[in-house]
């Protein structure tokens, strides 16, 4: 009897062991990526500036950005800048795709806290023309006004260049 039993446990543990089977199997996924679609822009077309002042804004990453990314996207924009501190939107369109209207309605779109105030269509923007008014001054300040007059351009350059780094 003791010889019958140790054969049944033999063969049960034999049976569990080739019973087992060790192998894996690779498991396969389909993971779907998003993709950028790369803008392409119209050599040909006429862009224009427009700036405007965005009310309700109450964080840079979240507000700022999200409004930032939303009118990058549209087609036609050249670029897009959101200044958070002075609640700015600085946008170059293509203005034969885009209109002041379809900017602020794109906004609005967003969330309906944000409202857009001051559009307006600028040659360049608020940045530049309050660093042009500065360079002329800081850089040209001790020169007498035929010396002005030849380093005016340099000036503006060098001091903007700065500026802009900054």
């Amino acid at each position: 009897m003791k010889t019958f039993k140790n054969i049944i446990a033999i063969a049960i543990i034999t049976l569990f062991a080739f019973s087992c089977k060790n192998e894996t199997k690779a498991e396969i996924k389909t993971v779907e990526v998003a993709s950028e679609t790369v803008k392409t822009l119209d050599p040909n077309a006429t862009y224009a500036k427009a700036e405007f002042t965005i009310d309700g804004m109450t964080c840079e990453i979240g507000c700022a950005k999200t409004i930032e990314k939303k009118i990058a996207k549209m087609e036609g924009v050249k670029s897009a800048k959101v200044d958070f501190d002075r609640k700015l939107a600085m946008v170059e369109y293509n203005d034969a795709k885009v209109t002041p209207t379809s900017l602020e309605e794109t906004v609005t779109k967003v969330a309906d806290i944000y409202k857009v105030s001051d559009m307006k269509t600028v040659e360049g923007f608020s940045a530049k023309k309050a660093c042009d008014a500065d360079c002329a001054k800081a850089c040209c300040a001790n020169k007498t006004d035929a010396e002005k007059k030849a380093c005016a351009a340099d000036c503006k350059k060098a001091c903007c260049a700065e500026k802009g780094k900054a």
